[in-house]
């Protein structure tokens, strides 16, 4: 069964447009769960323009699901990670002044260092997945750098996906194979949308976790949260 978490740092952007505290990042983390979400994922970035550090401290506690925090594992970041100890830890390769993720590691390159990063986690009982690209040698990249999961960047997919669907999930399937084969759980994230969700899991049933903000956030617009919660958990469920 795949679960479905909530990134909730759109909800951070749009209070921090503003200041103050509308709308309220910790409800709305507390809703998604009331909604439905199986889990929650935030993404403190350094300059803090979404998530903030404060945010991960009052949400963590209050978080009955799984709590999963993303980022590049910067000083800060680690010790964020080992003050709150998160369900899960996705490590992602992003620049302090990236938009968004937009990369997935080369676990080759970096085997040293995200090897010392997974045994810190992993020995402070945090699950610990490394973002990697649809590519099986940087999923067995990551298997030797001692990782529990792997999340595939599914940027590339929702693009192709457009014009052709059996295309776009090609390398998708490859990488997920070879995750399954060499015993990591996998979970996949970016651009997912009610659009290409259903396919994707249908294509690969044994994805353990999806993490979804943008589109989520943005179909809420319209549809309001609980609908919109809902409705991703049918395309995950319904075939």
């Amino acid at each position: 069964m795949t679960r479905l978490s909530v990134n909730i740092n759109k909800i951070a952007t749009i209070r921090n447009a503003r200041g103050g505290n509308m709308p309220d990042v910790t409800k709305a983390a507390l809703d998604c769960e009331n909604f439905g979400a199986e889990g929650i994922t935030v993404h403190p970035r350094p300059d803090e323009r979404h998530i903030r550090y404060s945010d991960v401290r009052s949400i963590r506690p209050l978080i009955r699901t799984e709590f999963n925090i993303e980022g590049n594992p910067i000083p800060s970041f680690v010790d964020l990670v080992l003050e709150v100890k998160p369900d899960q830890v996705t490590l992602v390769p992003d620049a302090e002044d990236a938009i968004t993720s937009n990369a997935g590691w080369d676990t080759t390159r970096h085997k040293d260092f995200l090897t010392d990063i997974c045994k810190l986690f992993k020995a402070n009982g945090i699950r610990t997945s490394i973002f990697v690209d649809p590519d099986p040698v940087m999923v067995r990249g990551a298997k030797a750098c001692g990782c529990d999961r792997v999340e595939l960047y599914t940027e590339g997919y929702a693009r192709v996906f457009k014009t052709d669907p059996k295309a776009a999930i090609e390398p998708y399937l490859k990488a997920a194979e070879a995750a399954r084969d060499c015993g990591l759980g996998l979970n996949a994230g970016h651009d997912l949308s009610l659009e290409n969700l259903h396919y994707f899991i249908e294509n690969i049933p044994w994805t353990d976790e999806v993490s979804i903000g943008h589109a989520l956030i943005c179909d809420a617009l319209y549809m309001g949260l609980d609908k919109t919660i809902k409705a991703y958990l049918g395309e995950i469920n319904n075939f």
